[in-house]
């Protein structure tokens, strides 16, 4: 008889009615999929779980004991109803509905301990479940159920995620049923003996059995861990091939040349080069005079001067007679650049001379061009006469210049500023279509933790510019609650009147063009989600501690709160605002934001940058690529609504100056012990962008870490938790490294070699969305 292999149908393994199932409920078909359906929590049998996690609209399962039950009719006298109030681990209750409620009497006695599974509904606040399928556990003297206790369930049971048709203890019997039937010596197993044995790793067959049918309650990590690294092997093995597949193609050797564009910049430079920034732009040059492309990744803090170690590369790759790009993912950001690497060059950038060398050896004046889809046609055309006949050396643009249209005469150097933003065929759009292949180079302003960057960028060289320049001054950054009353707004403004008295300036950063950009279905979610409110809720409490240490109670009715959200913060209400307000009417104030025409955003920019304005009102277009010395304010209205990244950016945009008092005032609406008030207190408490994107890697779901959410796809990562799993990513990085070494065709593991090949074409696309880290 032929083995049970992983792609072996469910069909054969199981009834046609539970294979059946097991397809519409879940869509499994082949018993790989259904054994690597993993349990999403573990219980001691017949003890109970907790209600805590239980969120509305999902399918949950827990195991709780029958408190009461009361039998009644609803009106229509015909439809009889068994409501169940069941009690948790922690003696919390929690109310269930049965229509037809006559039948399950006899199993829900007062006493019983059962297994129930439904989708978690909202009645007048509070969780319900209507009609949830359940295993009863045992009785309610505690003797086990014949009709319904499965015998072969252990001293643990694995408690799947499931839907309404496909419940847990379902899974849990076809699952035990496939495993009695499989030879795991059968199957493909990637990780080499040698390393299993060297990292005290069960077998497959061992782990499978851990994890669905443990023994005692340590087992199923151990079964887990070794998923774990098995997942993490696959990766970085995929993350090998992809560098070994970039060391074999012919770059543009651009080494650094005496007397030349560089050389010239470095002599007229006001300052001197940061430690890091010196170390970082050797490997750089390094990399630039190679043979083979440079692929790196530069991170730095906000500030650290990633873009003039950027600057002088492309100076590198300009002397040496080659074309460079740098990719912005915006049309603002994309004019800034053009304006801070004009103003940095000097004299060194001319708009109307070659941008290569000139006649006489000596280094010419570098053209600088810009494009964007913003472009008039004239405009357009021009930028790509000089792109194609080698007239521009240095090209700035957004998601433009990766048309097929755009020919560049010799490009040496792509530069990809944040690069969060680009997915990996856009990064390598330009590189693809050239030959000998140009180098990248990739940025990051957002701090990578070393184990995101060993997963997400493995096949990138990371290099960490480390230290700021000097001049920089320290932030205070503050969180102002303004639900605790009127005064904690009326005082961010008077701030702002201060800063700019005093011939500072300041940015007031709102998440909204306007009151449009906000459907009907943004303020429901944020009703929820901010005060507690549903559709049945009337009115809602909570508590908030004011500064001197008293508790208060805020009484919220629902119109209140719809008024309050609706209170808008976006910079056209904002602006408004400022007109009509007696002391701010008099300040000097501009707007900028995404939509508006490239000419107008940059006159707004530049009126900014030269002091004409004393007030800038935008969105996050002036996260990144903003120097402005005289800024020593920030406020960020509804700060909540942003994530940890894009707040440290925006605080980074002040403290550039020699004023010793800079403040950042992340302002929010949220009662001070809501989840996201706590995260903006994180913001304020911590300065160091690692420790940032450390505290928020563990707060967010590891799909959003690995970019499924950009993607819309599930993350290509089952098991690796990217911060919990640090050791074993850097373990399995440095097994798949000795491997590549000592056996470069990877001979003497053609499993593992297999099984990266079948991962890779399992998941489509998951190279793409994999970086969008």
């Amino acid at each position: 008889m032929e083995p049970v292999r992983p792609e072996t149908s469910l069909t054969r393994v199981l009834e046609p009615g539970s294979a059946r199932r097991l397809e519409q409920g879940l869509g499994f078909t082949t018993v790989q999929q259904l054994l690597d359906h993993f349990p999403r929590t573990y219980s001691p049998h017949n003890a109970l779980t907790g209600f805590s996690g239980l969120r509305e609209g999902e399918y949950a399962t827990f195991i709780a004991r029958v408190d009461s039950t009361s039998l009644r009719r609803l009106h229509n006298r015909r439809t009889e109803v068994l409501d169940v109030t069941v009690r948790d681990i922690s003696g919390e209750e929690l109310n269930l509905g049965f229509f037809g409620g006559r039948q399950f009497q006899r199993q829900l006695r007062e006493g019983a301990v059962a297994v129930f599974q439904g989708k978690v509904r909202i009645f007048r606040g509070e969780p319900t479940l209507t009609n949830p399928s359940f295993d009863v556990l045992t009785g309610p003297h505690g003797q086990d159920e014949p009709a319904s206790t499965d015998p072969e369930v252990g001293e643990v049971l694995p408690l799947y995620p499931a839907t309404a048709k496909t419940t847990s203890m379902f899974i849990h019997r076809c699952v035990r049923l496939v495993l009695d039937q499989v030879d795991f010596s059968t199957w493909l197993d990637p990780v080499p003996e040698a390393v299993a044995e060297q990292e005290s790793l069960p077998s497959l067959g061992e782990a499978y059995e851990m994890v669905h049918r443990p023994a005692t309650m340590e087992q199923p990590e151990l079964g887990l861990r070794r998923f774990r690294f098995s997942e993490a092997l696959l990766l970085h093995g995929l993350m090998e091939r992809r560098r070994r597949l970039a060391g074999e193609l012919q770059g543009v050797p651009a080494p650094a040349r005496t007397g030349g564009l560089l050389e010239a910049f470095d002599a007229q430079l006001p300052f001197e080069l940061t430690e890091g920034q010196r170390s970082c732009g050797e490997l750089i040059a390094a990399d630039l005079a190679g043979q083979h492309p440079m692929n790196r990744l530069l991170q730095g803090e906000v500030g650290s001067g990633k873009t003039l170690v950027a600057l002088r590369a492309m100076l590198q790759v300009v002397d040496a007679g080659a074309q460079a790009v740098l990719v912005a993912p915006t049309e603002v950001l994309a004019a800034q650049h053009l304006r801070s690497l004009r103003k940095a060059l000097g004299p060194l950038a001319d708009q109307t001379r070659t941008g290569l060398l000139a006649e006489s050896g000596s280094p010419g004046p570098v053209k600088l061009t810009l494009l964007t889809g913003s472009l008039s046609a004239a405009e357009r055309r021009q930028a790509l006469l000089d792109i194609a006949s080698c007239e521009a050396g240095i090209v700035i643009g957004t998601h433009a210049v990766l048309g097929e249209k755009v020919q560049f005469a010799q490009l040496g150097l792509v530069v990809i500023d944040e690069q969060h933003r680009f997915g990996v065929s856009q990064r390598n759009a330009l590189r693809e279509r050239y030959t000998p292949t140009p180098h990248m180079l990739v940025m990051s302003a957002t701090p990578i933790p070393r184990s995101v960057a060993m997963t997400a960028f493995g096949d990138l060289e990371l290099t960490v510019l480390h230290g700021l320049p000097a001049g920089r001054s320290r932030i205070e950054t503050h969180v102002v609650p303004t639900v605790l009353g009127p005064r904690w707004s009326e005082r961010v403004w008077e701030r702002v009147a201060e800063e700019a008295s005093a011939g500072r300036q300041v940015f007031v950063v709102c998440p909204r063009i306007s009151s449009q950009d906000r459907s009907q279905e943004q303020i429901q979610r944020q009703l929820r989600d901010r005060f507690g409110f549903t559709d049945d809720a009337a009115a809602v409490s909570f508590t908030t501690a004011r500064p001197e240490g008293k508790v208060v109670w805020v009484d919220f009715r629902r119109e209140q709160a719809v008024e309050h959200l609706t209170n808008d913060a976006s910079v056209e209400a904002l602006a408004r605002h400022f007109a009509e307000h007696p002391a701010l009417s008099k300040l000097r104030t501009g707007t900028l934001h995404g939509q508006m025409p490239a000419a107008e955003a940059a006159e707004v920019m530049g009126a900014f940058e030269s002091g004409d304005l004393q007030v800038l009102i935008a969105t996050t277009v002036i996260e990144v690529g903003v120097d402005v010395p005289a800024a020593s304010l920030m406020v960020i209205l509804d700060a909540d609504a942003f994530g940890v990244s894009t707040l440290h950016q925006l605080r980074g945009r002040i403290g550039r100056g020699r004023t010793e008092s800079n403040q950042c005032l992340l302002v929010t609406r949220l009662p001070t012990e809501h989840p996201s008030a706590q995260r903006l207190t994180e913001v304020a408490e911590h300065t160091d962008g690692m420790q940032l994107a450390l505290l928020d890697l563990q707060r967010r779901r590891e799909g959003d870490v690995l970019g499924a959410a950009q993607s819309g796809t599930a993350s290509t990562l089952r098991l690796l938790r990217i911060v919990d799993d640090a050791e074993i990513i850097e373990v399995a990085a440095a097994h798949i490294r000795r491997l590549t070494d000592s056996d470069p065709q990877w001979q003497s593991a053609p499993a593992l070699w297999r099984a990266v090949e079948a991962w890779r074409l399992e998941h489509t696309g998951a190279e793409d969305y994999v970086h969008q880290s």
